[in-house]
């Protein structure tokens, strides 16, 4: 008998500002060069409209692997907090009482991903679930935002739910021009090991991506405001080299080949899946 394929959500991620937090705290906010779990649960928390009280762990039973279409440069930005207040609305200390004149203006340093994308694959065998997220994504109870509230999606996240999503993850039109230089292996993330990408090209890629190259903390425990926690997880990471014919460029090309490719492999796909 043949095993059933894995069924999974494919998301795409991109839009002109993206910041993925691993260590952000207090004035300083970071950013990861490709999205975190955490933040990808965050999503679809929002979407399903879970308070941040509520338990996640079905959510991060998801397996989440990461397409690095462009990765994009990282901008740091500054920010001032609570200058020009009056003395009894300036900035509370941690023992809570108020900061003193001269001393309300707080400097902060955040980090974005600038003119990022990122194509996702999101697997589980809880079909139910599946189709609950991508409803969440589809019509979501509360916006949808690419780690910070300050950076909105471009367009759709969900592409669709499909069987067999990492062999799509690897067929999907890239949203980049293929580089002048000569062909540049294309880089995948994911929580488990990568050795089972399906990937079909004549050039070797860098690692089988089936061992671990360190660890990052964004397994969220809980989102709630005044107990938020996160642990360690492995971190899997394969360079790909794919085909001249998967770089698709920018714009209305590139969205006219990735809608041509949803249209002609999705459909039958959903279906089954239902």
């Amino acid at each position: 008998m043949t095993e059933k394929p894995a069924c999974g959500l494919l998301l795409r991620l991109a839009g002109p500002l993206q910041s993925w937090g691993t260590h952000s705290k207090y004035l300083r906010r970071d950013t990861a060069r490709f999205p975190t779990r955490s933040g990808v649960v965050g999503m679809l928390a929002a979407g399903l409209g879970r308070v941040r009280q509520a338990p996640v762990d079905d959510l991060t039973e998801l397996s989440m692997t990461v397409r690095v279409d462009r990765p994009g440069v990282v901008l740091s930005d500054f920010h001032t907090v609570g200058g020009g207040l009056p003395a009894d609305e300036t900035v509370i200390t941690v023992d809570g009482k108020r900061r003193t004149e001269g001393k309300g203006t707080l400097v902060s340093k955040r980090q974005y991903l600038a003119d990022a994308a990122f194509t996702l694959a999101l697997t589980s065998d809880d079909e139910e679930l599946l189709h609950a997220c991508a409803a969440a994504l589809r019509d979501p109870h509360w916006p949808l935002f690419l780690g910070r509230r300050s950076c909105p999606p471009e367009g759709p996240i969900l592409l669709g739910i499909v069987e067999d999503p990492l062999r799509h993850l690897v067929q999907l039109p890239l949203a980049a021009k293929r580089p002048r230089s000569g062909p540049q292996p294309i880089e995948f993330y994911g929580d488990r090991p990568l050795g089972v990408l399906p990937v079909d090209s004549d050039a070797a890629d860098r690692g089988d991506g089936d061992h671990h190259s360190g660890e990052v903390t964004d397994e969220p425990v809980s989102f709630a405001p005044l107990a938020r926690q996160y642990q360690p997880r492995p971190l899997y990471r394969r360079a790909v080299y794919l085909p001249d014919a998967t770089y698709e460029g920018f714009g209305t090309r590139y969205l006219e080949k990735l809608q041509s490719y949803i249209n002609t492999h999705f459909a039958k796909s959903e279906r089954k899946t239902r």
